[in-house]
């Protein structure tokens, strides 16, 4: 059922070693959890996950991804490029990090287009640059832009790290995300939200 004049409510995390934010989106037919820093599977342990997002493969976003899928048997969307991240527990390791992920497996391949999850439309946006599989997930109906390590306050996304692309991050934001509204707020895997007509006028990344 649709609920067009209904906006979802939104709850967030931060957790991890770099402080990483994960959002817990109220869809009309379920809860939707953008992201799995370490800690995410105890902070949302009363609520019911029923669908687990992951915006891209880096360890700190999906540590404790296997843990939520376990405990609340929800399925696990994310980008192909992203899959062989997160099930392959030595993925890491091959890239030289001394880091053990419990390995996830993906339930939806989820690529660029318009969608609904659990009631929720929602419009999702390939940007590669930072990590390879990175998705951005539009929320109409919120007003929000769930954006992972994409598009920070003042910032963008890293891109020295293996799969990383400078041009391919920027043009990817400047042609999918600095399209958007200006009153879209922008909620980053990292520090605090900010919006889009705020970056498209003060981020020095952009200009």
């Amino acid at each position: 059922m649709n609920h067009p004049n209904r906006k979802p409510t939104l709850v967030g995390f931060t957790g991890g070693v770099l402080d990483t934010n994960a959002f817990l989106v109220r869809a009309p037919e379920g809860n939707i959890l953008f992201d799995a820093p370490q800690g995410a599977d105890a902070a949302f342990a009363k609520e019911k996950v029923d669908l687990l997002v992951l915006t891209h493969g880096h360890f700190d976003h999906v540590a404790d991804a296997a843990a939520i899928k376990a405990r609340h048997g929800c399925p696990v969307y994310m980008h192909e490029l992203t899959v062989p991240m997160v099930e392959d527990p030595d993925f890491f390791k091959n890239w030289g990090y001394q880091l053990e992920v419990p390995s996830v497996s993906a339930d939806l391949i989820v690529g660029e287009g318009k969608s609904s999850w659990l009631g929720e439309p929602v419009e999702v946006f390939h940007v590669p640059g930072h990590c390879p599989g990175s998705l951005c997930t539009l929320i109409p109906s919120a007003g929000i832009l769930i954006g992972g390590d994409v598009l920070f306050s003042g910032g963008v996304g890293r891109w020295d790290l293996p799969g990383g692309d400078y041009e391919a991050l920027i043009s990817g934001i400047q042609n999918k995300l600095m399209t958007l509204p200006d009153k879209i707020v922008v909620l980053p895997g990292h520090g605090p939200e900010t919006t889009i007509g705020r970056e498209r006028k003060s981020n020095t990344y952009l200009r």
